[in-house]
């Protein structure tokens, strides 16, 4: 393997690794426009320009691959002034938009203009016009001016989506970015073209002009629209809700992890948030004649745990049905499976309610299952563990025969997999229907109780991919108004039916999670950080473990 000395660290790399990379493992930052870890190398920048002892010349970082004995240096003189060189030739026709360019704050020409002290330019000619906030796409505006040509979009666009929507055309200082005569930049991932421009060359249709990047907070955590269970940054606005209509999240950014969606997102997922804000449910609520009546906590789960124990009492475990979420954590399904099935016997209990139409997938990140958690709530065995156990369908059919006295349904809306007539004449027949979950829809209008629960940016909790590997999501933002954790609310709900579950936290609930579940075995939040952890090699672990104190 050889090794390398840059700026004076020495490392041994694998044969192959180029010496941008190189400094990356040493944490020696070098400046760079079109190198991107996930596309191919072009070397068209010239920003990553370093001096290599024994070389006549500079030479770009991104490009070179590393030989035994190379020494660089990364900040000599003479990469300085070659870098300052590259900048001004930049910046010559760039416009001063800065004051209202949404990449403000995260441009890396703005960084590194800073950084290279190319304050003032030389050139006295008129700077070349080009088009302006063009729309692109559904989701991309162009803004030519800005753009310097660096082909990342390019080449994700060949590379990455395989979609071929966008080139260069031209020649010299009038060469730009379009798409190919007739197309638009509309595929599944066409917002990653934004996260990739090192500029603000595109930008994000839906986010411009909304908020300043330095108002944003980020926080880790997974993409609940499909069972790939992407990595995501949250970015929210904590203390100027009021400047954005009282928007608190403002976008979400793919979050690299190399086991599930490397540096990517789909567009379905990065703009499917809406619902954090829009159309909540605020508080606990009793519905009479259509209109809702608002309740305190303790009151709701007073009234509703003692007509659930009048239903018991009165018509047994067999009229009451559950219908849980694969949208809800491990932990929430841990301590519903607890309320619903130990503490009030309940075997009515399901979770999935099949879509009218298949969802889309492709063969790259997304899914046909539109559920973050379907493979937890398996492992869990919260619903049927086989197809002649219960199922909505046959929740519905139970309902509409009258044999369903109760009926607690957690954040689905009935109609995405029944009609609407379907799902009304059945919950007309039901006397107690508690629907609970954060968001208004057709089923929690029907429902006797209406419960807030927090959405998936509001609370901790862990997720289970398509590829049973465990992943944490992180409270970003508070609930809205007296929305609660799932699991808090069956915590509260057990203890109306006598029963203390030892829960505080969510850390809590998945400790116990844990010790009880041999797939969870051995896990905690920590173990499972921000990368998470397959339950398969986890299970070939302690496998392994367990056999090496046997022998």
């Amino acid at each position: 393997m050889p090794k390398i000395t840059i700026d004076g660290s020495t490392l041994e790399v694998e044969k192959g690794t180029t010496v941008i990379q190189a400094a990356e493992q040493l944490g020696i930052e070098i400046p760079r426009y079109c190198y991107h870890p996930g596309l191919s190398i072009v070397g068209v920048c010239r920003i990553c320009l370093v001096e290599i002892e024994r070389m006549p010349k500079l030479q770009v970082a991104c490009y070179t691959p590393v030989t035994d004995g190379m020494v660089v240096h990364t900040n000599s003189e003479k990469v300085l002034e070659a870098r300052r060189a590259v900048l001004e030739f930049l910046l010559v026709n760039h416009p001063l938009d800065c004051p209202v360019c949404d990449q403000a704050g995260e441009c890396w020409l703005q960084n590194f203009y800073m950084e290279h002290a190319r304050h003032d330019s030389r050139m006295v000619e008129d700077k070349v016009k080009k088009h302006k906030a063009t729309p692109i796409g559904p989701h991309v505006m162009l803004d030519s001016e800005r753009c310097i040509l660096c082909s990342r979009c390019v080449r994700f666009c060949d590379e990455i989506s395989k979609s071929h929507e966008l080139g260069i055309f031209n020649r010299g200082d009038h060469a730009e970015l379009q798409p190919y005569p007739g197309r638009q930049l509309d595929n599944k991932y066409s917002g990653n073209t934004i996260d990739i421009c090192p500029v603000g060359a595109l930008t994000d249709r839906e986010f411009r002009f909304r908020t300043r990047v330095w108002y944003l907070s980020e926080t880790k955590s997974i993409c609940p629209g499909c069972s790939n269970g992407c990595n995501i940054y949250v970015h929210h606005n904590d203390s100027r809700t009021y400047k954005a209509g009282g928007v608190r999240v403002s976008r979400l950014k793919p979050r690299y992890n190399p086991e599930v969606n490397q540096w990517w997102m789909c567009d379905e997922g990065r703009y499917g948030f809406t619902h954090v804000d829009e159309g909540r449910v605020f508080s606990p609520g009793r519905r009479i004649d259509g209109e809702t009546q608002e309740l305190t906590w303790d009151t709701a789960l007073q009234e509703i745990a003692e007509k659930l124990r009048a239903v018991l009492e009165q018509f047994g475990p067999k009229s009451v049905a559950v219908l849980l979420s694969p949208q809800m954590t491990c932990e929430d399904l841990f301590v519903a499976r607890k309320l619903f099935r130990d503490v009030l016997g309940l075997k009515n209990i399901a979770f999935e309610v099949p879509p009218r139409e298949k969802g889309s997938e492709d063969d790259f990140l997304i899914k046909a299952d539109k559920h973050p958690n379907t493979a937890g709530a398996r492992l869990l065995q919260v619903g049927a563990k086989d197809s002649r156990g219960w199922t909505a369908e046959k929740m519905l059919k139970a309902a509409e025969k009258g044999e369903l006295r109760a009926l607690f349904i957690c954040h689905h809306d009935l109609e995405v997999g029944f009609s609407g007539q379907v799902v009304a004449t059945a919950l007309a027949k039901v006397p107690l229907v508690v629907f609970q979950g954060p968001n208004e829809n057709g089923t929690a209008r029907l429902a006797t109780y209406v419960l807030p629960a927090a959405s998936f940016v509001e609370k901790e909790g862990t997720f289970v991919n398509f590829a049973n590997r465990v992943q944490l999501i992180h409270e970003a933002v508070p609930p809205l108004g007296d929305a609660r954790p799932d699991w808090m609310i069956f915590r509260n709900l057990a203890k109306r039916f006598g029963r203390a579950l030892p829960y505080f936290e969510a850390q809590d609930v998945f400790n116990a999670l844990a010790e009880e579940e041999e797939a969870f075995r051995g896990l905690s939040y920590r173990s499972i950080g921000d990368q998470g952890v397959s339950l398969d090699s986890q299970k070939q672990t302690l496998a392994t473990e367990i056999e090496s104190k046997v022998a």
